[in-house]
């Protein structure tokens, strides 16, 4: 429904990309003005969809851990590897998709953007993306940039520590967690906020080290944040920290929830906030 530019972005650039964790482009199909993309098979469906609960697969600290590298490596390999560069401009939990063995993949480069302004290390353009993702500094300055991508892929991670989304009644994620937050205490005082899984973590320190990473990606600035190779480094040793080798293949597919769902809120119940994915007008306020 967004129209032939964003059906043709997505075809030029899917045709080039080739990474495990990013979704294949099988094929596509322009008649009648029926515009159709045909992807590889993604059997577990979105990230969104397995935070819910709505798949009913138990994604236990250490499968996030593997699907925040996985999500990671897909990322740094469109800012790093691709020629040209692509800045993905739509990270969320709904464009990460799952595998049978539950491997990240990225998918939806409708709003993507190559970088073919070489030296700049930005491109000037209309601010597009979705709300509680889009990096505030991208939104006022209207210069997107790879930290754009780190910004909204920072939300991503507080989305796997707490299964909530980036905006809930009214509540924006990085604020209540920077409220909260007390590193002093155990897994910084965050018990209320994380999800249960991720609080029963054996790894505590692991925790608290995501959650360290996770605030560095949404920093104001994009100076100071990471870069996306820094990202998959760190939570390289975020693994190592929980006991797992960051190299190794995921496991199948976890056991499904034992019985009905806990009686938790679906933390996507109310997706009126923050699903929208596309234009946005110009900020009138200027950078700081």
């Amino acid at each position: 429904m967004q129209g032939g530019l964003e059906f043709k972005t997505e075809i030029e650039l899917l045709s080039r990309v080739h990474h495990k964790n990013v979704v294949s482009l099988i094929g596509f199909c322009f008649e009648q003005a029926e515009q159709m993309l045909v992807y590889e098979y993604i059997a577990n469906g979105t990230l969104k969809e397995n935070l819910s609960g709505k798949i009913g697969i138990r994604l236990d600290w250490l499968r996030r851990l593997r699907i925040a590298l996985g999500a990671a490596r897909g990322v740094q390999y469109l800012h790093d590897l691709a020629n040209p560069p692509i800045i993905h401009r739509d990270i969320k939990s709904n464009n990460i998709l799952l595998d049978e063995r539950l491997n990240a993949k990225v998918a939806d480069f409708g709003l993507s953007k190559p970088m073919v302004e070489s030296g700049r290390g930005h491109v000037t353009t209309q601010v597009k993306g979705t709300m509680g993702y889009l990096d505030p500094e991208y939104y006022m300055t209207q210069q997107l940039t790879q930290k754009s991508d780190v910004y909204s892929f920072g939300i991503l991670l507080l989305e796997l520590l707490t299964s909530r989304s980036p905006i809930e009644k009214g509540r924006y994620i990085v604020r209540e967690v920077k409220m909260a937050m007390d590193t002093t205490k155990a897994m910084y005082n965050l018990h209320g906020i994380l999800d249960p899984i991720v609080a029963s973590s054996t790894s505590p320190r692991s925790v608290e080290k995501f959650i360290d990473l996770a605030l560095r990606c949404v920093q104001e600035s994009g100076i100071g944040r990471p870069t996306m190779s820094e990202v998959v480094k760190e939570i390289e040793n975020i693994m190592e920290v929980a006991g797992l080798n960051p190299n190794a293949e995921s496991a199948s597919i976890s056991a499904s929830y034992e019985g009905q769902s806990r009686g938790f809120d679906d933390p996507y119940s109310d997706e009126s906030l923050f699903a929208y994915s596309g234009d946005y007008p110009s900020s009138k306020l200027g950078p700081k």
